[in-house]
C-alpha cells in the first residue's frame, strides 16, 4: 500500500493496463483512503485516456490498450526528449526498424539528417513521417492494420519482417518492470516484437514514466535483453534501481525543451 497519491495512481493504472477492471470501494479499502480520493485518481486516469469510468469504478480501454490515434500528441515534449537522446546512438548507414508507438513516431521526426539511413516500420503514421524526408529510404511492412496498435502485426507482417537484417530496432512497449520485463497488452503485438528483437543487432526501448514498474499480460523479453532502455529525466529513482538490479542498461534523457 502507498500513501502517495501519484504512486497509488500508478498502481491503479498498471492494473487497468493489464486489462483489469477496478472498483472504487475496494481500492479505497486496499489503499486506506477515501472513495473520493480514488474517484479523483480515476478521473485523472480517464482524462489521460487510460480508462473508462463506470458506476462504482473504471474499466480498461479496449482491453487495456489506448489506441495509437489517442496516444499521438500526448506528452509530446517528453517523447521528443526521449527520442533525441535515443537518436544519438544511431550510426551512419544503419538499417533501422521503428516499431509502432507514439514515442517512436517522435523519433521519426528527429532522426539525424543525411545519415544514409534506411528505415523500416510496421506503423502507418511513422511511415508517413519518414516519407516526407528526402534523405531516408523507407521500407513499409504491410498486412492487416491493427487499429489499437496503429500498425501491422499479423502473420503477413511477421513473414515480411523475418526477411530483414536489422542493425537497430526501436521497440514499442506497453509496460516495463524488473520482474515482468518488457510486455505488451495485445498477444499478436507481443509476438511481432519478439520476432523483431530476434532479428536486431541492437535494441532500444524508450519508456515514459507511467510505464515503469507496470506489467501487461504478454511478456516480450526480460529487461536485460534490451540493449538500452531510455528513460525520462525525472524517472523515479526507486523504479530505476529495481530495473538496474535486474540487469537493465539505462540511459536517462535530457529534460524537455
Amino acid at each position: 500500500m502507498s500513501d502517495l497519491p501519484l504512486a497509488r495512481r500508478d498502481q491503479i493504472a498498471g492494473r487497468l493496463s493489464a486489462g483489469h477492471a477496478v472498483v472504487a470501494a475496494a481500492l479505497a479499502h486496499e489503499f486506506g483512503v477515501s472513495e473520493d480520493a480514488i474517484r479523483r485518481d480515476l478521473r485523472a486516469l480517464a482524462a489521460e485516456g487510460r480508462c473508462r469510468r463506470v458506476y462504482g469504478g473504471a474499466l480498461p480501454i479496449a482491453g487495456g490498450m489506448t489506441p495509437m490515434a489517442a496516444r499521438i500528441g500526448q506528452d509530446r515534449d517528453r517523447k521528443l526528449a526521449l527520442a533525441r537522446t535515443a537518436a544519438r546512438g544511431i550510426a551512419r548507414g544503419e538499417f533501422l526498424f521503428l516499431d509502432s508507438g507514439s514515442t517512436n513516431l517522435a523519433l521519426a521526426e528527429v532522426l539525424p539528417d543525411d545519415f544514409d539511413l534506411t528505415v523500416a516500420t510496421n506503423a502507418i503514421d511513422i511511415a508517413a513521417t519518414v516519407l516526407h524526408r528526402q534523405d531516408l529510404q523507407l521500407i513499409m511492412i504491410g498486412g492487416s492494420v491493427h487499429p489499437a496498435v496503429g500498425g501491422c502485426v499479423d502473420a503477413d507482417a511477421l513473414m515480411q519482417v523475418q526477411r530483414l537484417n536489422i542493425d537497430r530496432c526501436f521497440i514499442g512497449v506497453c509496460a516495463v518492470s524488473a520482474q515482468g520485463g518488457i510486455s505488451a497488452v495485445d498477444p499478436a503485438d507481443a509476438a511481432f516484437k519478439r520476432t523483431l528483437l530476434s532479428l536486431s543487432r541492437v535494441s532500444v526501448a524508450m519508456v515514459t514514466n507511467e510505464k515503469l514498474e507496470t506489467r501487461a499480460p504478454h511478456r516480450i523479453a526480460g529487461a536485460k535483453t534490451i540493449s538500452q532502455l531510455t528513460v525520462e529525466h525525472d524517472a523515479p529513482a526507486a523504479r530505476l534501481a529495481l530495473l538496474k538490479r535486474a540487469g537493465a542498461a539505462i540511459m536517462t534523457a535530457a529534460p524537455p525543451g
